[in-house]
Parts: C-alpha cells; sequence; structure tokens
C-alpha cells in the first residue's frame, strides 16, 4: 500500500498526530471493510480554504470552500465491487507497481480545524472522519440519496469506532 501525502506549501503538519500512520489505517480499515484483493494507492493532498475552493471551482464548477474533495480513478458499477479493475488493468493499475490507483483526496486543513472545533470532535476524529468519508468515495460511494448517504454513514461510524477513533 502506497501513500503520497503532501502539504500544500501555504499549510503546516501542526496536528497532535502522525497523519501518515492514520492515513494508512483508515485506508487499511476502508479496504477491509470493502474486501478490496487489492493492494492499492492513494494521493493526499492537505491544502488551504482558498486553494480547496480553487479545486472545488475549476473540478465542480462550484466556487465555494469545501472541506475535502475525492477524485476516484475507478469507474464503479456497484459501489465497493472491485470485479471489474482487471478488465480495464491499464487504467486502474500502476505499472511500475502492481497496485490498484484508487485516486486522489484533496483536504482543507482549515476546514479540519474549524469543523473540529464546530461538532466538539478532537482534530484527530475530525481528519480521520474526512479522510474515511472521501476513501469510500474512492470506492464509488455517493451520498446524493438518502439511502446512499445512509449506508455511507453507517460505514464511515463502523469503521472509525473499530479503530477507536470516537466523537468528542
Amino acid at each position: 500500500m502506497t501513500f503520497y501525502i503532501e502539504f500544500d506549501e501555504n499549510v503546516e503538519n501542526d496536528y497532535p498526530f502522525e497523519v501518515e500512520p492514520l492515513v494508512e489505517a483508515l485506508a487499511r480499515a476502508v479496504l477491509e471493510e470493502e474486501n478490496c484483493p487489492y493492494e492499492v494507492c492513494v494521493n493526499v493532498l492537505v491544502t488551504d480554504n482558498e486553494r480547496i475552493r480553487e479545486y472545488n471551482c475549476r473540478y465542480r464548477g462550484i466556487d465555494r470552500e469545501t472541506d475535502v474533495l475525492s477524485f476516484p480513478n475507478l469507474d464503479y458499477g456497484t459501489p465497493g465491487s472491485f470485479a471489474f479493475v482487471e478488465e480495464n488493468a491499464a487504467d486502474y493499475f500502476d505499472p511500475d507497481t502492481g497496485e490498484l490507483v484508487l485516486g486522489d483526496i484533496i483536504l482543507s486543513s482549515d476546514k479540519v480545524k474549524s469543523q473540529a472545533q464546530e461538532y466538539g470532535n478532537s482534530l484527530k476524529r475530525e481528519f480521520a472522519f474526512l479522510v474515511t468519508h472521501s476513501l469510500l468515495h474512492l470506492c464509488g460511494y455517493d451520498h446524493m440519496e438518502a439511502e446512499d448517504a445512509e449506508v455511507m454513514e453507517k460505514k464511515q461510524e463502523r469503521i472509525l469506532t473499530a479503530l477507536g477513533i470516537a466523537r468528542g
């Protein structure tokens, strides 16, 4: 499993926890939950509100800040089903490592900090929640419909609880 975690030049890694081991633990838990049979690669960029607003505008046509953006590399028919990936191996696997390239995550450090305060969560909980949420998007889940949102929320809570990352 490979993670490329980068902090934007305007953002300091001043979190009171180690970011890379947390992201790896979350990814392992999500991939186990989804029964993913592959080693994966995920790219994570931690940026600020200004930059995430630019990305949100450029890639989604929404000119406002957001907490996290997810860019899945896979075209899922069914969320969490990896049955199709070998049919399109050239598009989905890194030829050098053989890892399944799940996609990219862009996270606003400003939002992590403000939402942690707003919701009464620790920085670790808010960071973990947003990364887990985004990883589920990279596995094909969405929350546009109420039923889909409920599925995602249950998965998020189950994963975070299993890792001992509680609310508050």
